[in-house]
């Protein structure tokens, strides 16, 4: 009889530990959500509200989706989706990237814009990608304040590197990409 109270006892601690745990990760989930995310969502939400009623994002928009007909106008479309005081603006709502992006597929779609520039003007728009939420990221993950203050200013300025670099990858990449079989 003893055997089994003691079996019992184990078996109520364990799924006892267990259920804390679980409580316990329960509570620091929604205190996180609280404390982080729903502010950033606010602070999203105010941003592409901004970009959007201002009109900024489509006069950005129309001033660099000309430039998309060479390697050299997508460069410049890179670097400037891609400067680090721009990006963290640029990449809510990818409001940017989905203007130039449809003004540059019905582009290619008329034939204005060879085919072969499609892949890279993809990379060229989005160089800004994720560099909203570094920031929340480096809070979510508890980093030090110092670690913020380095943190966000090289991941802005490593994407105004890997940018353009990305252009010119996909351009090389996309030579024999869309041949005619005629």
């Amino acid at each position: 009889m003893d055997g089994l109270n003691a079996l019992l006892v184990k078996i109520g601690r364990s799924v006892g530990g267990v259920v804390g745990t679980l409580y316990q990760a329960g509570r620091d989930s929604v205190d996180t959500v609280i404390r982080n995310v729903i502010p950033f969502m606010a602070f999203i939400s105010f941003i592409i509200g901004l970009i959007l009623t201002t009109g900024v994002g489509t006069w950005i928009a129309n001033g660099i989706s000309g430039s998309a007909s060479s390697l050299g106008g997508l460069l410049i479309v890179s670097v400037v989706c891609a400067i680090p005081v721009l990006s963290p603006l640029l990449g809510p709502g990818a409001v940017i990237a989905q203007i130039v992006g449809t003004l540059l597929g019905v582009e290619i779609g008329k034939g204005t814009i060879p085919a072969q520039y499609a892949l890279p003007a993809l990379f060229a728009i989005n160089p800004q990608v994720g560099c909203d939420f570094i920031p929340v990221g480096l809070a979510l993950g508890e980093a030090e304040p110092e670690t913020v203050e380095v943190g966000v200013p090289a991941v802005l300025f490593s994407r105004l590197v890997t940018g353009p670099l990305s252009v010119v990858i996909a351009y090389l990449a996309s030579f024999g990409l869309y041949s005619s079989s005629n």
